[in-house]
């Protein structure tokens, strides 16, 4: 008997998800190499260690804020459009970051240039993986941004390595042309809807159901009067006032216990390998154990790591928070647009995820910067922690609070 070649044919699903691998590694691996530039940029520019800071949230608040703006475009006119202007901006960003004379110009091309970049590529990419897939999409989903995770354990480092080689300002610029590069080629790959390739989600034939299925979906209206759609933007802007603290604070604080520059970086590497290995395996947990419950985990588990950073006092300690920290990190960023696509369906997920990352946006601009002049107050980050480690397990409460979803998630488009 001839095999049919449909058990062996390649799904296109799998290269949406590399194209969007790709643009968050290349994306928010380049913005977290921040951490890593915060101390030349101190004495580059005499600036306060709060001041400094206030870039990282900055671009932070936009590349989440932007989803608002950047989903809805990518929902009309595609999310490889939208994902080719953000890896341009940011290579920009990032080269005149490199070019600077000010603290006030790191402002406007780092700030602006990544904040935007990202902003336009992130919702898209990720909200173009959610269409492809249902049964899958947990894990689908997780594979994307994990991405992130990747991005966070070799960017710093290689930052780092630019920086001692050439100098912050052509680590700038080297880093910039990469992403720009790299990130517009695989962008390109980006395609909105399977039903434009004549497919169904997890490749399954292109059915007058399937195709029913994928217009369904809530709007961005009905979306955000929902209770569901409430509490899961509560709970993700209580956990983003402190879960973006670490990404800029937990170096300096490693150098502050006399820790070497080259172990403190690799804290960051650290969190970068949880949240690789969160991303890759919660997010097909998630899949099978259900998805609400393991985001509330999520929350849960942050905040308890969170506790061990607070207790910490060396290398060690510090890399068991920064890895536990990642895992968990990795896991909600991986799981919250698969609950948010179980909850309104997939025909506007890129509007609606959109919205929901405004709540991240907030938190991203007030709790690094904040920590960073209550850092400048007290010379402690006692306070931030502690503050952190309290709103990590409020974000846990309200996720709890959120109705599961009304439809079973097979049935979610």
């Amino acid at each position: 008997m001839t095999p049919t070649s449909a058990p062996t044919r390649f799904f296109y699903g799998w290269a949406i998800v590399g194209a969007a691998f790709a643009v968050t590694l290349l994306g928010f691996g380049s913005a977290y190499t921040f951490s890593a530039f915060l101390t030349p940029l101190e004495q580059e520019f005499g600036a306060s260690r709060g001041e400094v800071s206030l870039v990282f949230s900055l671009a932070g608040f936009l590349y989440f804020a932007l989803g608002i703006i950047s989903g809805p475009l990518a929902d009309r006119y595609g999310a490889r459009t939208m994902a080719v202007l953000g890896m341009l901006l940011v290579g920009a960003g990032l080269v005149f970051a490199g070019l600077a004379r000010t603290i006030m110009e790191v402002y406007v091309a780092y700030g602006l240039g990544v904040g935007i970049g990202v902003g336009c590529a992130y919702v898209p990419a990720v909200g173009a993986v959610q269409r492809w897939f249902v049964r899958r999409r947990g894990f689908a989903s997780g594979l994307a941004v994990s991405g992130i995770g990747l991005g966070t354990l070799v960017m710093p480092p290689l930052a780092a390595w630019l920086i001692d080689l050439i100098g912050w300002r052509h680590a700038y610029i080297t880093l910039g042309l990469a992403a720009a590069l790299l990130g517009i080629a695989m962008s390109w790959l980006l395609v909105n809807d399977p039903r434009d390739k004549g497919l169904g989600p997890d490749g399954d034939p292109l059915t007058a159901a399937a195709a029913s299925s994928a217009r369904s979906g809530s709007t961005v209206g009905e979306a955000v009067r929902s209770r569901q759609f409430i509490g899961l933007y509560a709970a993700s802007l209580a956990c983003a006032f402190g879960v973006f603290v670490p990404f800029v604070h937990l170096v300096p604080y490693a150098l502050d216990l006399g820790i070497a520059p080259t172990s403190a970086v690799l804290l960051l590497g650290m969190i970068g390998v949880g949240s690789t290995a969160g991303r890759f395996f919660l997010g097909g947990l998630a899949d099978r154990m259900g998805r609400h419950a393991s985001l509330v985990a999520m929350h849960a588990g942050i905040a308890l790591s969170l506790i061990i950073w607070a207790l910490a006092g060396s290398f060690w300690t510090l890399a068991l928070f920064a890895f536990l920290f990642g895992v968990f990190y990795g896991g909600w960023v991986a799981i919250i647009p698969s609950v948010a696509t179980d909850y309104f369906g997939g025909r506007h997920i890129g509007g609606i995820l959109g919205v929901l990352y405004t709540s991240v946006a907030f938190g991203t601009l007030i709790g690094p910067s904040a920590a960073g002049f209550a850092f400048d107050i007290s010379h402690s980050y006692r306070v931030p922690i502690l503050a952190s480690i309290a709103v990590s397990f409020v974000a846990a409460a309200l996720a709890f609070w959120v109705a599961k979803p009304a439809r079973p998630q097979s049935q979610a488009s």
